[in-house]
């Protein structure tokens, strides 16, 4: 199964709740965020090694970061850098991809995956991964990993799935694939909520049929483009009639318009909410989105006095803070407790963790008072 196995890997956001850390210039998925020597985006590749060959790894990546993709992933031919022209959210990149990947091998399938996020247990990472891509390549399902949730947490969507395990008679089997077992595990999905306030997600996490929605994926290639023309017929009719221009010198240029006429819609919202063929695997393997200077403090290496420190610093009387600053600078911190203290490039961030949302609010009014090169 290994040569029809693709990985796209979905690398165009900017992260700006990483801020000042992630910026326009440079991203947090090019950032050696966990102080590991590699960055995120390698770590994302690298965890998939041994499932996928790496000819059959893609990179989907704004237009302005394809020379920083090419940087820290040389292995990679420029045609497995896929260049988008404007943010249009994840449907319509997924769409990209899918298509470009299903004119090269008609049986392909196809693992999704942000290039940010983290996984502390790999193996276990790799095992779920073979479970979902084994049920994908066998029934015409399209599949999303579940984490297991660990706390009430406001800032993940949720998916609610039903309790009972799924009959081999209620899954369609593919062709040639007549006594393929359907992997035991995966559960029909429900519902999908969107980030919800805490009373709400401690009703979930109580429930026990609630996952955390990990925005990874796994489909076949021709499943995921039928399921664009059943719930996204705007995005597959653009892609239809550029087909022939994927992987030609025209590639480009038919890009550039097709962006221009799709929506900005996610793969949630547009496919996954809306079909019926949805399947979930539930799994735990030490995951998080990284997308919060809160979740770098769940998932970093503690001191003592639960501080993550990753940077030249001095810390006194300082507790459950969150200090990353560039190692040629001296820093002395004193008296602080639950602070996010990170400077990068001309911009120094000084901010208490629980208030960590008006980041976001930092970086508007950064740019609307102070000008574009802080943002």
């Amino acid at each position: 199964m290994e040569q029809h196995t693709y990985l796209v890997v979905m690398a165009g956001g900017i992260g700006s709740r990483f801020w000042p850390f992630s910026r326009t210039h440079h991203p947090k998925q090019f950032h050696d965020v966990l102080g590991l020597g590699r960055s995120m985006l390698q770590l994302t590749v690298d965890r998939f090694r041994g499932i996928c060959p790496p000819e059959n790894v893609f990179v989907v990546t704004n237009r302005d970061y394809m020379e920083l993709v090419h940087q820290h992933l040389p292995e990679l031919h420029s045609s497995q850098i896929l260049g988008e022209p404007i943010g249009r959210n994840t449907a319509p990149c997924i769409a990209y991809a899918s298509y470009r990947i299903a004119q090269r091998d008609p049986e392909a399938v196809i693992v999704v995956t942000p290039a940010d996020h983290a996984v502390m247990h790999e193996e276990n990472f790799r095992a779920a991964i073979r479970t979902a891509l084994h049920g994908a390549q066998t029934h015409d399902v399209l599949i999303t990993l579940g984490i297991q949730p660990s706390r009430p947490d406001t800032g993940y969507g949720y998916i609610q799935f039903l309790d009972d395990a799924v009959k081999p008679q209620d899954v369609q089997t593919m062709p040639g694939h007549e006594h393929g077992t359907f992997p035991a595990g995966l559960r029909k999905v429900k519902t999908f909520t969107e980030k919800p306030n805490l009373e709400l997600a401690r009703m979930f996490l109580s429930s026990g049929d609630f996952l955390w929605n990990s925005g990874l994926f796994v489909w076949r290639a021709d499943a995921i483009i039928k399921a664009f023309h059943q719930y996204l017929s705007d995005i597959a009719e653009v892609f239809d009639e550029g087909e022939g221009q994927l992987g030609t010198p025209q590639e480009e240029a038919f890009i550039a318009r097709a962006y221009s006429h799709c929506r900005n819609i996610s793969i949630d919202y547009g496919v996954m909410e809306k079909a019926d063929n949805v399947y979930v695997l539930p799994a735990d393997f030490g995951w998080s989105d990284l997308g919060t200077w809160d979740s770098l403090h769940r998932m970093g290496q503690h001191d003592a006095d639960e501080n993550v420190v990753d940077g030249n610093a001095l810390l006194y009387d300082t507790k459950e803070c969150v200090i990353k600053t560039p190692s040629e600078r001296l820093v002395v911190v004193q008296g602080l407790e639950g602070y996010i203290v990170a400077e990068y490039d001309n911009v120094l961030l000084i901010c208490k963790r629980t208030e960590e949302q008006r980041v976001k609010d930092f970086v508007a009014d950064v740019k609307s008072k102070k000008g574009v090169g802080y943002n």
